[in-house]
């Protein structure tokens, strides 16, 4: 029978310095993962980033922190070759990178929507690529976009619009990979509690999001809670296995489709 237990696995988390990534990096670590790699994309997040791999050597597991632009194909190839020697081919590879920007249409430039379409789009391809080569048989790859791909909504076009080709992505490579044993998910958080939320958003904005969900009053914040995110990508990495393919927007009542 194969073992879908975390315990003795490898992982990597593409930015997993800090916010839900750092946060799921901790997880696995705790539930008995053998090593985790990190991805911090700038200087700025280094500090974060060596936080982490403490933490999770703290819990027992080998850790190494790993910088890198995901925008391009080299620089995802560059991840996985040295996730590779420093710790093992991955058995769970996880990809929280992302970009938001919320703007009218008519005010989006060119350089912004390719930006937002190679950090969105592009790195989430070359990643799902790159996994597919190099994560080991009966793993687990699991892309964050967003539960505004079940919104119908103003200003997000640029950002949802480029998370939402992470859909097909994740089918064809759910169909790809299948015969290895390998699930591939998406998972779409609603609005949470980051410092990845609120600089896009203006107060009146930010009150609406709190409200929004079924369950917001239930909620510390009203926001998606990434506690509470964190033991979904958990089960999809394990007990779960046997979901892939799919787009699993969690969000406590805040969107559906």
């Amino acid at each position: 029978m194969t073992d879908h237990s975390i315990r003795g696995k490898v992982a990597l988390i593409a930015g997993g310095a800090k916010n839900l990534g750092g946060l799921i990096a901790r997880d696995l670590a705790q539930q008995g993962a053998a090593a985790v790699a990190i991805h911090y994309n700038s200087d700025a997040s280094r500090a974060d980033a060596e936080k982490t791999v403490a933490a999770i050597r703290d819990a027992g597991a080998r850790a190494v922190a790993l910088q890198g632009d995901l925008t391009t194909a080299g620089g995802v190839e560059r991840l996985f070759a040295d996730t590779v020697a420093a710790v093992g081919r991955p058995d769970i590879a996880i990809n929280t990178v992302g970009k938001v920007l919320k703007k009218p249409i008519t005010d989006i430039s060119e350089a912004e929507y390719d930006e937002m379409a190679a950090v969105n789009a592009k790195a989430a391809f070359f990643f799902l690529k790159e996994a597919g080569r190099h994560v080991n048989d009966n793993g687990k790859i699991v892309t964050l976009v967003t539960s505004l791909l079940g919104a119908f909504t103003p200003f997000y076009a640029s950002y949802a619009g480029t998370k939402a080709p992470v859909e097909h992505f994740t089918r064809a490579a759910a169909k790809e990979f299948g015969a290895r044993g390998i699930s591939v998910t998406a998972v779409g958080p609603g609005p949470m509690d980051t410092p990845f939320f609120y600089p896009a958003e203006g107060e009146d904005a930010v009150a609406y999001h709190k409200t929004a969900a079924a369950l917001s009053p239930f909620s510390r914040t009203g926001l998606t809670d990434i506690q509470d995110v964190v033991p979904f990508i958990r089960h999809l990495v394990s007990d779960g296995w046997w979901i892939t393919g799919q787009t699993i927007l969690i969000n406590g009542g805040y969107t559906t489709k």
